[in-house]
């Protein structure tokens, strides 16, 4: 976990021993794309049409699963360079902090692929089709789920650590399926276009082996707690 969000939930722990009202810690909207960053006319609508359910899934991630980040400009409605129309997909891109494994080093590039989209891709594309209204927009074409983490690797001294990073697009009537129970988290991988990147190295479309995992609904930060008034489906 990085020092700034380890101090913000260490300060978010001690807060809730202080008497008195507590004002709700919020994420920076900077995490989310502004409106004005688009460049068509579509991709502005989207992004003023669905700005509070955008807000949403930042807190929501922010507040619920507390061991990855949101960077700047990491939620929107962004176009997917593999589409030669103007397709908009709602995109989230997150970063994984975790613990040194050296069994989870010890796997193939596409093992590791493969566990991080178990984990993650199912549970980000729930949050992220919350709203009724915005999953059956016709505008929206689609979901991609970024996953960036730490390549646990031996690195010189100096050298810049290197992250591994997968691109899951997923077309709309994939997410559908898997959202009403007509397709498992497998069916979603061999139907959506994996992308892979080694550092800034890209792997091309990888082919996963990945199943159905409950590690973000299970999984808890030692010592983290909820804020009063905050709650996590």
């Amino acid at each position: 976990m990085s020092a700034s969000r380890a101090l913000a939930l260490a300060l978010a722990v001690v807060a809730l021993g202080l008497p008195g009202p507590l004002a709700l810690a919020a994420p920076s909207d900077d995490r989310i794309l502004a409106v004005d960053q688009y460049t068509t006319d579509k991709g502005r609508t989207l992004a003023r049409t669905y700005w509070p359910n955008l807000r949403e899934l930042n807190a929501g991630i922010y507040h619920c699963v507390p061991w990855v980040e949101v960077q700047k400009q990491s939620i929107g409605f962004f176009r997917p360079k593999h589409v030669s129309q103007d397709d908009r997909y709602l995109s989230l891109r997150i970063y994984i902090e975790q613990d040194p494994s050296p069994a989870f080093a010890r796997l193939a590039v596409q093992e590791r692929a493969s566990a991080m989209f178990s984990r993650y891709v199912g549970p980000m594309l729930r949050r992220m089709s919350r709203s009724p209204a915005l999953v059956a927009d016709e505008s929206v074409d689609g979901f991609t789920v970024i996953l960036e983490w730490l390549k646990q690797a031996a690195t010189a001294a100096g050298e810049r650590p290197t992250h591994e990073t997968i691109a899951v697009f997923v077309p709309k009537a994939v997410a559908a399926d898997y959202l009403e129970g007509r397709a498992t988290v497998p069916d979603v991988a061999a139907r959506a276009r994996v992308l892979g990147w080694d550092g800034e190295t890209a792997l091309g479309p990888l082919r996963l082996s990945v199943w159905d995992d409950n590690f973000v609904s299970t999984y808890k930060v030692k010592n983290y707690e909820l804020e009063p008034g905050v709650t996590c489906p």
